[in-house]
């Protein structure tokens, strides 16, 4: 029995990207993790240990890469998703709603020896994870460089690359290098503490990382070599802290990744927002398309956004100079009557995607980014049905109007 990850899909050639197949193919951001089936069971009062407690349990499809490639269909922008699954219950599920949504399933892997990837969370009646389960080991093994490989066209036309850190460290170079070699950008999404330190193989190519508060430290212990950064201590008074206190907190891990390679660091702090950090202003530009590909994946959502949050208002109301070195931003959070916190920084990583692919700024589509992830906290759901775009774009123009301008430095 052959190997899955040597079997060839269907009109592509493994490892090989003639200029004519460049020029043909469709421009899609490619999205490179896992898909996985989310089993959800929420409790309907506190739990306690060594019995059942009453509650609901629901199955929702996720996996970070596939949840943020839903978020970016429903934007208009036609992700290319590559992964793999099973013939099971699990994997039926999956590529039952990726057919049904319309997207290729070229790049998902499919055979009798996967087991498809699950999740089991355990949530409390706030809505956080309070204990969860993952048998994602498929992921790792079938999702091979081999594999990746055979889709370096689709790489090579893409405004913008995906990576989750599911992906072994290998994987992960071999995806970053193919990006590299085509100067398409990479976004890199760390999924978990343990597993974002997978940056380290990667950080020289990495142009955008989204990690949270802890995996922001863990990305810096690992690229640094040295378990010199901690996460923020809180004290049990629930004293909120200032925007300026988390970024000068943090700065210092900051500083690490943006001196190995990162770009564009997307901190999430969950209700206390979001930090936009890089070395450089043209880092927060929009992506430099390619050849003739248009930017304009969906000119309803470019038109919409552009109109409520103006190109440069950030940088045009602080005292920054072009050459300075370094850029901090503050964006707030929006408030949610909550559902569920999962799937909220797949939907702010799939939002912000989209609205790059349609032409926006980096600025501009952080802040529809965190609108998307309004959006999804308030369903149960990872991503939601449907967006409606005038109330996206209302909801972005109350971020962008809320961005504060932290720091821009010469020096570090």
């Amino acid at each position: 029995m052959s190997s899955p990850e040597n079997e060839t899909p269907r009109g592509v050639q493994s490892g090989f990207c003639k200029e004519d197949q460049a020029r043909k193919c469709t421009v899609q951001p490619v999205v490179i993790g896992g898909m996985v089936l989310d089993v959800n069971a929420t409790s309907s009062m506190h739990a306690n240990p060594r019995t059942t407690t009453p509650g609901k349990v629901i199955f929702s499809l996720g996996g970070v890469a596939r949840n943020v490639a839903d978020c970016i269909s429903k934007l208009e922008a036609r992700p290319f998703m590559i992964s793999a699954v099973g013939f099971d219950m699990a994997g039926n599920m999956l590529l039952e709603h990726w057919e049904s949504a319309g997207l290729s399933i070229e790049g998902i892997q499919r055979h009798q020896n996967i087991e498809t990837a699950v999740v089991c969370h355990i949530f409390d009646e706030k809505g956080e994870v309070a204990a969860g389960v993952a048998h994602v080991e498929s992921i790792e093994q079938f999702l091979t460089p081999r594999w990746i490989e055979k889709f370096k066209c689709k790489i090579s036309c893409s405004p913008i690359l995906m990576v989750d850190a599911n992906l072994t460290s290998s994987s992960l170079e071999a995806s970053c290098q193919l990006a590299a070699q085509f100067n398409t950008p990479v976004w890199f999404e760390p999924v978990s503490v343990a597993k974002s330190r997978r940056v380290a193989s990667v950080v020289q190519y990495v142009t955008f990382a989204s990690p949270n508060e802890d995996e922001l430290v863990a990305m810096a212990n690992a690229v640094s070599g040295k378990e010199i950064f901690q996460p923020i201590r809180r004290d049990d008074s629930n004293t909120k802290l200032s925007k300026e206190y988390f970024f000068q907190t943090l700065k210092p891990a900051i500083s690490v990744l943006l001196d190995k390679g990162v770009k564009v660091l997307v901190a999430t702090l969950g209700s206390e927002g979001v930090l936009v950090c890089s070395k450089a202003k043209f880092n927060l530009q929009r992506l430099a398309f390619k050849g003739n590909q248009s930017p304009y994946f969906s000119k309803q959502l470019y038109e919409a956004v552009s109109t409520v949050c103006p190109k440069d208002k950030i940088f045009g109301a602080s005292m920054c100079k072009p050459m300075s070195d370094l850029f901090a931003v503050h964006f707030p959070a929006l408030p949610a009557s909550v559902v569920r916190l999962t799937g909220a920084g797949d939907c702010l990583v799939g939002g912000t995607i989209a609205s790059l692919c349609a032409g926006l700024d980096v600025m501009q589509s952080i802040a529809v980014g965190i609108a998307a992830a309004k959006v999804v906290v308030e369903v149960e759901s990872n991503v939601p049905d449907e967006y409606c775009l005038a109330k996206l774009a209302d909801d972005a123009r109350s971020v962008y109007s809320g961005a504060t301008m932290l720091l821009c430095q010469s020096k570090l």
